[in-house]
């Protein structure tokens, strides 16, 4: 794991927001793969929220369901376990609802993985390098089973950076790409205004023309997106492939989860500004926030925000630990994870 000296995190949040988060029983992960973090937010009391802070080399997708956690980092996917009877060196159980504790990883070599999802007994992994979808092996880097019909053959070239999945009945059903390109990094060229979303089944492209679209997700009978290079929150009609605007914010919006009729957005700056400076985010916005609001769909209210004033500056995913107002995370960059044990009983013959 990383040996570095953890940078200095700070953060401010709406003051409304951990009695929030209290009273709706929850807590949140967010990947920073800018900052090499996973961070878990939940509250402290009524009025603060507690920041937890863990070391994992370029994290991005996070999959949670039930008591079971993946996250997909630099080169592996790492699995950890739900556990609700923990206890520390003095023999008392952890003040926690749920402590998450790392099991194994598989190696996936560094495949650019973007989204995970669990379906069934896979973990499917959004292979940005090979613009493909993959299944998780331990006996293969990844075994590909998906890819655009644009894309000729399974090369390590980001052709059209796929990066995004939704599930339907929890199977893959929509994908976004930023570009519809089979050449190397071509996609970077189309970025303002060439992503798309592609429906898996026919293999065809339901809607276009959109800029940097991400973390598609299926909620409450909706294909929902986020618009990234203009700070949308979207839908698309999944007949029609029309687009409808939900909300706007002040960053590059990526990472998504949802809560009954509330929206967790992730928001962004833009460290490449040279590079994505033809953006409409950016040609309207000259200090974009980097955080996650959290917005009440049925009036189109903010309910909060989560503000990082120093050492995160990119997002990429989000989750919410739902029924949980005290979850916690074993790291690896503390002596803790020595004296973790699961240990079932002994086995009689």
């Amino acid at each position: 794991m990383l040996n570095e000296n953890t940078p200095k995190i700070e953060y401010r949040h709406s003051p409304q927001l951990a009695e929030f988060f209290q009273q709706n029983s929850l807590s949140l992960l967010v990947s920073s793969y800018q900052a090499q973090r996973v961070l878990l937010f939940s509250a402290k009391n009524e009025h603060t929220l507690r920041m937890l802070v863990r070391v994992l080399p370029k994290p991005m997708g996070i999959c949670l369901s039930g008591k079971r956690l993946a996250i997909a980092s630099k080169q592996s996917i790492w699995y950890f376990s739900g556990e609700q009877s923990i206890v520390g060196e003095d023999g008392n159980a952890l003040p926690y609802d749920l402590t998450f504790v790392p099991r194994y990883s598989v190696v996936t070599g560094d495949i650019l993985a973007h989204q995970i999802a669990f379906s069934g007994t896979h973990t499917i992994v959004v292979n940005t390098r090979f613009s493909c979808l993959a299944h998780v092996s331990t006996e293969a880097s990844f075994v590909p089973f998906w890819k655009p019909s644009f894309i000729d053959v399974l090369a390590a070239e980001d052709r059209c950076h796929l990066n995004g999945l939704a599930l339907l009945d929890g199977k893959p059903k929509y994908v976004t790409a930023l570009g519809i390109s089979n050449e190397k990094e071509g996609w970077r060229a189309l970025k303002s205004h060439g992503g798309c979303v592609i429906d898996i089944d026919s293999n065809e492209i339901l809607c276009q023309d959109i800029s940097m679209p991400h973390s598609p997700l299926v909620y409450s009978g909706k294909l929902w997106l986020l618009e990234s290079g203009k700070g949308l929150l979207i839908t698309i009609d999944p007949k029609t492939g029309q687009k409808t605007e939900v909300c706007k914010f002040p960053g590059y919006t990526r990472g998504l989860s949802f809560y009954k009729h509330f929206a967790f957005v992730g928001l962004s700056k833009i460290r490449e500004k040279q590079l994505f400076s033809d953006l409409p985010i950016q040609q309207n916005n000259e200090d974009l926030e980097c955080g996650i609001s959290i917005v009440d769909l049925s009036n189109g209210s903010l309910i909060g925000t989560i503000l990082f004033t120093k050492g995160v500056e990119e997002l990429f995913d989000l989750s919410i630990i739902v029924g949980c107002p005290k979850a916690h995370l074993i790291g690896f960059e503390d002596d803790m994870i020595d004296g973790v044990f699961l240990v079932p009983k002994m086995q009689t013959k």
